[in-house]
């Protein structure tokens, strides 16, 4: 999920002042959190001699209006949309070349844990394990990965986005947040799941729109309207959840995505603002610098890596005489800052090799990227085994299905050799 650029590393020489800091610490705290919550949602016990996964998160009862606050990824959206748009100034970038560069920064380390994932599968199959069993594990480790197809659409669209946006910004805004509206009402009246799928699109490029408001600093100009614009949002949202329109549930309205998510992603980023002063005194000091760097600069490994590594430590846990409690039970809750602890660590030393894999590759002289054409086919292979993956959940097929759709993103994405014709002969005379 690399979405802004990569925090250079803090030292003596290194110039910061033209960096908005808030918005790497907001997507360091988001990627954190999606990490904790994760951690939290999937307990792993012993009972009977035989492993029993279950959700320890849900069964507290302050679960439901603890996603208000857990739900962070629309503001992970929103701060895609300021990157995107920042990256637009910056860079004298085509569609095609945007494109390629956006969608190798996260094809390339995803493609290491489909390769994994694939393995682990295929092998656990032929080695006789439950199938059952196996089929849960890969679909807890692929639950993240729905995040790769919602947010490739949105890099995919953004050149067109960007356009629009300069155009006809307000008509881009009524005609995502309309459809994104018909949609779920669609979806309700039919009775059918599937339709709200559509909102991928809708829903995830509104809240991508609002970040170049934020790139734009639209939102930093009155304070007080933008304190007007979060209690407006979470007061519609209240409305919605309240009169179960919609589900209490944030983490339920986000497969398929829905409306609130609209609502929060402009609450958070509206809050966003009114705490940025806060935020950027906090990010004056260097150890707030050297957390953020050290996260940062890896995003995109913490996110594909951390469920592979939460299984990890726990497989370990388990190996070691009650080194498991009981999912829910106080001693589960208080092994979990070591099992956090415990992730992370593990996080980094895999980053150690996989972090290379976050930057694009440059274009050597004398090739080229593919043009606009192949670089969407590119993506649209890389997208359908990763939406299969968000409405069906993982299994060894679909893992499979995973690797090679992204081997072949790479392939369709490598630097093609520039033609040289022969010399022109001059004319004689």
């Amino acid at each position: 999920m690399a979405t802004t650029p990569a925090l250079p590393a803090p030292s003596a020489d290194v110039d910061l002042s033209a960096r908005d800091l808030s918005v790497d610490l907001a997507r360091v705290f988001a990627v954190v959190v999606v990490v904790i919550v994760h951690m939290l949602m999937i307990g792993v016990g012993i009972h009977d001699g035989q492993i029993v996964v279950t959700q320890p998160l849900q069964r507290q009862p302050w679960y439901v209006p603890a996603t208000l606050f857990g739900q962070v990824m629309p503001l992970f959206f929103a701060l895609g949309g300021f990157a995107t748009l920042t990256s637009y100034r910056r860079r004298d970038l085509t569609a095609a070349e945007f494109i390629r560069k956006r969608t190798l920064r996260m094809a390339r380390p995803t493609l290491s844990v489909f390769v994994v994932f694939a393995l682990a599968g295929w092998l656990a199959f032929l080695l006789g394990v439950d199938p059952e069993l196996v089929n849960v594990v890969l679909a807890g480790v692929g639950t993240p990965l729905w995040f790769f197809a919602a947010y490739l659409l949105c890099q995919a669209c953004a050149p067109l986005m960007v356009r629009l946006h300069r155009t006809h910004p307000l008509a881009t805004f009524v005609v995502l947040a309309a459809g994104a509206v018909a949609i779920d009402t669609a979806r309700r009246q039919s009775g059918h799941v599937s339709i709200g799928w559509l909102n991928f699109f809708f829903v995830w490029l509104f809240v991508q729109q609002i970040g170049f408001l934020y790139a734009e600093r639209v939102f930093h100009r009155r304070r007080i309207l933008t304190l007007g614009v979060f209690l407006a949002a979470a007061s519609l949202l209240a409305v919605l959840v309240l009169n179960r329109i919609y589900n209490t549930d944030m983490l339920y309205n986000l497969n398929p995505p829905s409306v609130p998510l609209m609502l929060l992603g402009i609450a958070q980023l509206s809050l966003l603002v009114l705490l940025h002063p806060a935020l950027e005194k906090l990010m004056r000091s260097r150890v707030a610098q050297l957390v953020v760097f050290a996260i940062g600069t890896r995003l995109m490994t913490v996110y594909v890596w951390h469920m592979t590594c939460l299984l990890l430590v726990t497989g370990v846990a388990l190996l070691i005489p009650h080194g498991l409690p009981d999912p829910a039970s106080g001693a589960w809750w208080k092994s979990r800052p070591l099992v956090l602890l415990a992730t992370f660590a593990l996080i980094f030393l895999i980053s150690l090799w996989s972090v290379r894999f976050e930057k694009a590759p440059h274009i050597p002289d004398g090739f080229r990227g593919p043009g606009l054409p192949w670089a969407l086919v590119a993506v649209v292979v890389a997208f359908i085994p990763m939406f299969a993956i968000t409405d069906w959940g993982m299994d060894r097929w679909l893992a499979l299905a995973g690797l090679i759709g992204l081997a072949a993103t790479l392939v369709l994405l490598r630097p093609q050799r520039v033609a040289v014709g022969p010399p022109t002969r001059g004319r004689a005379g």
